[in-house]
């Protein structure tokens, strides 16, 4: 497979030769992911490595902790990996390898030769394999990557999540020549609706220095303005520079351009090609842009084109269950794309910048971005870390320069925690060296916005301000949270708030969660306390019901949704992500504030921000996890949530009422009956309407009049999810077999043979082979081998029950 892209980054692509140009079999960039081989072997020596046996086959993007993270052992692998390949080089042409990011140290080899190296993960670097390359023969490469401690990289090994070591993203060889275009800056100064301003700084590679004297008049640069509907608007020729490496083009005014924007993402594009004195195309490049404006007024709130727009977000880690941090391609779009149809404006890429494919799918689908360097916890360091700190931003934004969609450059999170360093945490050494980032942000972009998250000193050196606001989990009830965001918009002129909500454990629900007032007695204040284990909140004394989490944020979209000026907010987190910090919670190792599972499967919360912002009609009766309730005769309150304009429940066929859709009213746009269940298993209807369109939604719901006995046993059972696997599930049970739905013990699922695998370290409800029950219940995935085999489930109180599973 070959794709045409730069060799700056992926995000600037090649576009196809003409017949004046080198033919595409020779100046190419090739995806270079596949037949690598991996050692896991911390060795130093290149040569004793490349003498090593035991290598096995991987496919890029790869890491080594794509499941240790989630196992039962304490710690993951934090060292050093060997990864190999095979390629033959080109005949005449310059080759570079191009990362898009390699977790945190990587060593390049070439034929035994060191060809570069790069510090600092997440974000891309070139290495020239050029003059070591053996011309027409067969290359070996050896890349060693490592993510051992390191207190002078970002982030912390103090942050809330794992650093997943190994070649994490996608791969490129670029096929080149000699002089190429090494990078397209595109500016454009001056927005409006009616005109607007488009310069270009063009970047030759370093190697143009080397040409003979006057040879920058022999080189030319042709480029072209495009519509988004692909036609030419302008072209213009310029020559190259007198240091051969830089040219600066000027496009003339462009009036009535089509804006970019959450709702209307509309893109242009230019293209540039490098032309000798022959007027032949040498290498050509292209990149997409939009043309938009960002503000912050002060009081006011955030402004798009000059629109005052709410922004609806939240948050994305980039891993997911089974592969770490080694996501593909079609899984970062699948997140993005889950992420705009919940009817979200805005992402907050926390706590690093994440892999191209986000970026593209942010600017494609409209989605406004707060990109943040990852200096996430541990204080500042000395002369070392700051060098590597200061490396990493200027290439971050240099990588990332051209995406309309971001608005935001974050100098970091919770910086001044936990300290890496003696002193490194002092309020003053951190706010000083934020203002010499924010500087530095400044010298190359003053088009965007300086933003940083949780350190107060720094609150007036950044052109915008988070505070901690955790209204209803570390702190205080999310009643609250209407006077804390308006306390904040006084405080900060440049208000908006990042991070709110709170954990949901999948299937655990409650019919009496904390109410709006929170826990009586529990700490007042609604910021994060430094100390969790000094304060009560419902963090850490609930039992992280999803009904609760359901509430929470009802109520905060119900009042950021009508707070006038309000800038808008970030929900923390879209998914469910892997932490070192966490190894107690009811999924070990993970926090579980995500909307949707590890895998991606929408928990409850995830439709309560739909009915606010989607527009794709929907109805949901909450909750699809909760099948087993109890209580009186009379029956339990039965919630849908819908963004249609009424709804009607039907209990057993029978129709319990339409209701109009009242959005301004808590809980659940007042869509809620009181349901009289009958004993024993009752099906739920909801239909939605809105104009001429109907939708609905069904659960059926196992009722118990009165309540359950004493826990007697667990009852096991396997139900086919396909012809590789089964589910197995564990059910708490008292002597009527009844569920008992207050058993949470936490579950230990194991296999008793080597005829079967549990699909386990997934960090997944369906993927831990360690779990707490919820509601009575816990459940794995297990695949089948040739011959019967015994699972067994044991909790701290139930000494083993066992299911064979015939294949």
């Amino acid at each position: 497979m070959v794709i045409l892209l730069s060799a700056c980054s992926p995000e600037q692509a090649e576009t196809p030769q003409n017949k004046n140009q080198l033919p595409p079999e020779q100046v190419q960039t090739q995806l270079f992911n596949d037949n690598w081989l991996y050692l896991e072997k911390a060795l130093t020596d290149v040569k004793a490595v490349a003498a090593e046996p035991e290598w096995q086959t991987v496919q890029l993007p790869h890491t080594w902790n794509a499941t240790d993270t989630v196992d039962a052992a304490p710690g993951y692998r934090r060292s050093a990996s060997w990864y190999k390949k095979q390629f033959t080089g080109a005949q005449q042409l310059r080759q570079l390898l191009y990362f898009e990011g390699a977790n945190m140290e990587t060593e390049v080899y070439l034929n035994g030769e060191l060809a570069g190296k790069n510090v600092g993960g997440y974000i891309g670097f070139t290495i020239d394999l050029t003059p070591h390359l053996k011309r027409g023969q067969l290359n070996e490469l050896l890349v060693r990557v490592s993510n051992a401690y390191n207190p002078n990289l970002i982030p912390s090994q103090k942050a809330d999540f794992f650093i997943h070591g190994g070649i994490i993203r996608d791969v490129w060889l670029k096929t080149l020549p000699d002089t190429f275009i090494e990078r397209l800056a595109i500016n454009t100064p001056i927005v409006s609706h009616e005109a607007a301003q488009t310069f270009v700084d063009v970047q030759l590679n370093q190697l143009a220095k080397q040409l003979p004297a006057g040879a920058a008049n022999e080189l030319q640069l042709r480029a072209k303005l495009l519509s988004p509907q692909g036609d030419v608007l302008q072209e213009k020729l310029v020559p190259v520079n007198g240091d051969n490496t830089a040219a600066k083009i000027i496009f003339d005014e462009l009036a009535q351009p089509e804006l970019w924007s959450v709702d209307t993402p509309n893109l242009y594009a230019i293209n540039v090609q490098l032309l000798d004195k022959s007027g032949a195309v040498q290498h050509e490049l292209s990149d997409r842009f939009g043309y938009r404006w960002f503000e912050m007024r002060p009081h006011q709130g955030f402004f798009v084109n000059g629109e005052r727009m709410l922004i609806r977000g939240t948050h994305r880690h980039e891993e997911s269950a089974g592969v770490g941090a080694a996501l593909p391609n079609e899984m970062h779009r699948r997140d993005m794309q889950m992420i705009k149809d919940m009817g979200a404006n805005f992402v907050r890429l926390a706590h690093y910048p994440q892999d191209p494919e986000v970026y593209r799918a942010a600017d494609e689908l409209g989605l406004i971005l707060w990109d943040e360097l990852p200096w996430c916890r541990g204080g500042k360091g000395g002369e070392v870390w700051e060098q590597n700190t200061e490396s990493y931003l200027t290439r971050q934004i240099a990588q990332n320069y051209n995406h309309p969609s971001i608005a935001f450059w974050s100098l970091g999170n919770e910086m001044y925690w936990e300290e890496d360093f003696p002193g490194g945490g002092d309020d003053q050494v951190v706010a000083n060296y934020i203002k010499k980032l924010n500087a530095l942000v400044k010298q190359q972009d003053t088009s965007r916005l300086t933003t940083l998250r949780k350190f107060y000193p720094a609150a007036t050196i950044v052109d915008a301000f988070s505070p901690s606001i955790w209204a209803g989990w570390y702190g205080g009830a999310y009643g609250q949270y209407e006077e804390a965001i308006t306390m904040a918009m006084k405080d900060y002129p440049a208000f908006l708030h990042m991070e709110y909500g709170g954990s949901s454990h999948v299937g655990r629900h409650s019919e009496n969660p904390i109410g709006i007032k929170g826990i009586e007695g529990a700490q007042v204040s609604v910021e994060e306390a430094m100390n969790q284990a000094v304060v009560a909140n419902p963090a850490k004394n609930s039992d992280w019901n999803e009904n609760y989490i359901v509430n929470l944020f009802d109520w905060h979209l119900h009042i950021s949704e009508s707070t006038p000026n309000f800038s808008g907010n970030a929900q923390w987190a879209f998914k469910d992500f892997a932490t070192p910090l966490r190894p107690e919670n009811p999924l070990p190792y993970m926090n579980q504030k995500g909307l949707v599972d590890r895998n991606g499967k929408p928990k409850d919360a995830y439709y309560v921000f739909a009915s606010y912002w989607s527009k794709k009609p929907f109805c949901y009766i909450e909750s699809k996890s909760w099948t087993h309730r109890e209580g009186p005769k009379e029956g339990r309150p039965v919630k849908a949530f819908c963004n249609t304009n009424s709804a009607e429940l039907f209990l057993n066929g029978k129709s319990l009422g339409a209701k109009e859709r009242k959005p301004a009213e808590f809980p659940a746009g007042g869509l809620v009956w009181q349901v009289p269940f009958i004993a024993g298993v009752n099906e739920l209807r909801v239909t939605g309407r809105s104009d001429q369109v109907q939708v609905e939604d069904t659960l059926n719901v196992t009722y118990l009049i009165g309540h359950h006995g004493p826990f007697a046993t667990l009852k096991l059972s396997s139900t086919a999810i396909d012809k590789q696997r089964v589910l197995i599930e564990a059910e708490a049970v008292d002597v009527n077999g009844n569920r008992v739905l207050d058993f949470s013990e936490r579950a230990y699922f194991s296999t008793l043979d080597e005829n079967g695998q549990l699909l386990e370290n997934q960090g997944t409800p369906t993927g831990s082979s360690i779990i707490e029950m919820a509601n009575g219940y816990a459940a794995i995935e297990f695949k089948p081998g040739q011959h019967a085999s015994t699972v067994e489930v044991r909790t701290q109180n139930v000494k083993g029950v066992y299911l064979t599973i015939i294949p």
